[in-house]
Order: C-alpha cells, then sequence, then structure tokens
C-alpha cells in the first residue's frame, strides 16, 4: 500500500485508480498546462504544441499512463467522503472544523524529481483517521461513522433553522 513521507498508510494500492481525469486536461483532450504555462517547462510545452496541444493520456488509446505525464495533478471535485460517501455541510463565515478534509493519495516522490504529481479525494474526518490509522482502506464499502451523520445532521438542522420564516412581531418581541 501507498504510504506517506512520514510512513503511515494512504489506503491504496494504485493512486490513479481514482482518478477520472487530470485537472490540465479541457474537454476536447488538450493539455491547459502547456498552453497556460509553457515557461515553466518549455520543452514540454513545445512538444504539446507540435501535437496540437494534445494529452497523450487523456486519449485511452495513447501513448501515455496518467503517471507518466510530468505535470498531472487531478483533484476531486464532489465534496463528498469516497469513502462512505458523507457529503460536507459547510456555513459561510463560521470557523467550524470542515467535515471533509482533503487526503493525498499520492507524494512527491523523492528518487524522481521530475515527477512531482498531486492526486487527491476528500475524505470525512472519521475516515481520514481511520485509513491513517493504517487499518482502514479508501476503496473499502464503508459507512458514515455514527458521529460523522450526528454532526452533519446537527449542521443541516442549523441551515433549515437559519432559512425558517419568523415574522418581525416574533423577531423583536418585547414581552
Amino acid at each position: 500500500m501507498e504510504k506517506t513521507p512520514r510512513g503511515t498508510s494512504v489506503g491504496v494500492d494504485d493512486p490513479y485508480a481514482f482518478v477520472e481525469r487530470c485537472d490540465h486536461v479541457t474537454d476536447d483532450g488538450r493539455c491547459r498546462y502547456a498552453a497556460e504555462h509553457a515557461q515553466h517547462d518549455p520543452e514540454f510545452a513545445a512538444e504539446r504544441r507540435a501535437d496540437d496541444l494534445r494529452c497523450p493520456a487523456a486519449d485511452p488509446d495513447g501513448e501515455w499512463a496518467w503517471a507518466d505525464c510530468p505535470h498531472f495533478r487531478a483533484r476531486q471535485r464532489e465534496r463528498a467522503c469516497v469513502r462512505c460517501g458523507l457529503e460536507e455541510r459547510r456555513r459561510a463565515h463560521d470557523g467550524e472544523r470542515p467535515l471533509l478534509e482533503e487526503h493525498h493519495l499520492e507524494y512527491r516522490d523523492d528518487d524522481r524529481k521530475d515527477l512531482s504529481h498531486e492526486v487527491t479525494v476528500y475524505l470525512c474526518r472519521w475516515c481520514h483517521a481511520k485509513v491513517h490509522g493504517s487499518w482502514a482502506r479508501v476503496d473499502e464499502d464503508a459507512s458514515p461513522d455514527p458521529e460523522a451523520i450526528a454532526e452533519a445532521e446537527g449542521r443541516r438542522s442549523e441551515e433549515l433553522a437559519e432559512t425558517a420564516f419568523s415574522t418581525a412581531a416574533e423577531r423583536y418581541d418585547d414581552e
């Protein structure tokens, strides 16, 4: 199983199994990194421009896998725990600890400085602790922890209370 730089488990054998697409790939399969950040890697950008900015990893029949791209990055967009499915409930302008935390599946390999990939998913706080405790896997079927459900439902109740209608007389009753 993959490990963090400190040696704790990340909960997966293959981080790239959780990747749908690179964050730099456009809908038509072109590499946005080569187009917008050419100054950071001119050689890479020139190769992509020679191939009309086509991403060789985005094509299922292409010559690259996601892991082969030197500028690959994939972050989960959906705000739900990939392990148990708990959805995030956050309120604006509130300092509460979020229900979901970013969980990195791939870390920089110090032996191969040319590859510095980022593969990130969301885990609820409870699943995150279990995964880093080395006994849980990200890809296993799990139900939300009872504490997680209680916390999410408490936030949901507060959201509903905020949207409830009360008349001015009820709000400013000077009894």
